[in-house]
């Protein structure tokens, strides 16, 4: 049971990490600009998390903030919705503060299909269509055409130093559980049978006295 519990807990923690970076870590999407808006949108009490903080220099705290929107098509043809907000200085540490730049990019970016203007859209974040949350663009560039492949060496980079803070941390755990953990329970483990064994000699003394004495009366 407790090694169940101990492979639950990891596997826990593993799939918490793993929606973790995939919500933050930057994503590039090849995308023909549709459309670009500002629309009034009220949040709720679990979307407003997935909605960044307001523009720098604006005042917080807005139930229904104005918020700007990318419309795009994919070269496969189905559409997506990117919300354009700034990041601030709080997380995720992007330090967007030109929200409004990258939207007037966006809209002298717009296309159609008989002519289409291919972009790159770097994002994060997830779409979640029944929460009404939407990826937010973080810069746009454009690109020669639906097939060019970008290579994510910054998420490489992030993912790299996270494995080695992991590692580092696991071997300081290791060496600490081998230099104090370890004879800790070992000690105790030792007294423990020192004290059982104690018990059953009592217990076996007890046993012999009662024989004794049994005996006696008879």
């Amino acid at each position: 049971m407790r090694r169940y519990f101990k492979w639950g807990f990891i596997g826990l923690v593993v799939l918490i990490a793993g929606l973790f970076l995939d919500y933050t870590l930057p994503q590039h999407d090849v995308v023909r600009i549709t459309d670009t808006y500002n629309r009034v949108t009220p949040l709720g009490t679990i979307n407003r998390f997935f909605y960044a903080s307001p523009d720098a220099g604006t005042k917080p705290g807005t139930e229904a903030p104005d918020i700007r929107f990318i419309a795009a098509v994919r070269p496969n043809g189905k559409v997506i919705v990117y919300r354009n907000e700034d990041t601030g200085w709080i997380w995720p540490p992007f330090f967007k503060f030109n929200s409004s730049n990258v939207q007037a990019e966006a809209s002298a970016l717009k296309s159609t299909a008989e002519a289409p203007r291919w972009v790159v859209v770097t994002e994060y974040g997830w779409r979640i269509p029944f929460l009404s949350t939407y990826p937010n663009a973080i810069g746009l560039r454009a690109v020669s055409g639906p097939d060019v492949k970008i290579f994510p060496w910054v998420n490489i980079v992030i993912l790299v130093v996270l494995a080695l803070i992991v590692l580092f941390f696991w071997r300081m755990w290791v060496r600490f559980r081998e230099r104090t953990l370890d004879p800790l329970i070992a000690g105790g483990q030792e007294r423990w049978d020192q004290t059982e064994a104690r018990a059953e000699n009592a217990a076996a003394g007890m046993k012999s006295w009662w024989r004794r004495m049994t005996g006696r009366r008879r």
